[in-house]
């Protein structure tokens, strides 16, 4: 007789969390790996060097701009396609896209949100996932698709924010005297950090946005100026 096997407990749980695993690899074509988000400037400037540095560095951007920000976004477009509000989803796309400080981080979301837009419908298509014309910000595409597909939004939130940072490590990694192991324990060090603020970004309004990486948001300006860039960010 064949053996018997208990089902894993949350088996069919995580079974709804596959699509995130796509979507946010770095081979989904939405081009991350083109963006760093002002971190070449930050290194360059010598604000950025090493593995504290970067820790510090990534921990203000999460906390106090745009992840925190990128976080409740991607909560209220989560929440406007599961409640099926056209007009709540175009205000928070609107939102997202005017709260970019600079061209280039303009470009940066608008871009990977469009091609992840385009990918997701074009690959992954449900009857709840609304074709946005023309712009779109990367976090309202991501709520947009994980509520379409009964994705939780939590675990959304935290593997949003924790793709944000490992792709910004891997930006360090490529520019920076910051090593793959240094690298690797800066990814760990980010995650109780990432936790916490998907858990408390969803319970926030978008009246709660706001920002305090003014030197992250003037270095965006610098970078467009930098002499040698990698990275169109």
């Amino acid at each position: 007789m064949a053996e018997q096997h208990d089902r894993l407990p949350h088996e069919d749980g995580t079974q709804s969390l596959l699509p995130l695993f796509v979507w946010l690899s770095p081979s989904f074509p939405v081009g991350s790996y083109a963006y760093s988000h002002t971190l070449e400037w930050a290194v360059e400037s010598g604000d950025v060097g090493d593995e504290a540095s970067l820790i510090a560095w990534l921990g203000d951007l999460m906390l106090l701009g745009a992840g925190r920000n990128d976080a409740i976004l991607l909560s209220h477009a989560y929440r406007s396609i599961a409640a099926d509000r056209a007009d709540d989803l175009d205000e928070v796309n609107e939102l997202a896209l005017a709260l970019s400080p600079s061209a280039e981080l303009h470009l940066e979301t608008s871009q990977q949100g469009r091609s992840f837009l385009d990918a997701t419908l074009a690959a992954w298509p449900s009857p709840r996932l609304r074709d946005i014309e023309g712009e779109v910000a990367f976090p309202v595409a991501v709520g947009m698709a994980a509520a379409a597909h009964g994705v939780p939004l939590s675990a959304t939130a935290s593997a949003y924010l924790l793709a944000m940072v490992q792709n910004l490590v891997s930006a360090a990694i490529r520019s920076a005297p910051i090593g793959q192991s240094g690298g690797t324990r800066v990814c760990a060090a980010m995650v109780p950090i990432v936790r916490n603020l998907a858990e408390e970004a969803q319970n926030l309004s978008l009246d709660d946005i706001g920002g305090a990486t003014f030197r992250a948001d003037l270095g965006s300006f610098h970078h467009e100026n930098q002499y040698t860039r990698l990275f169109r960010s």
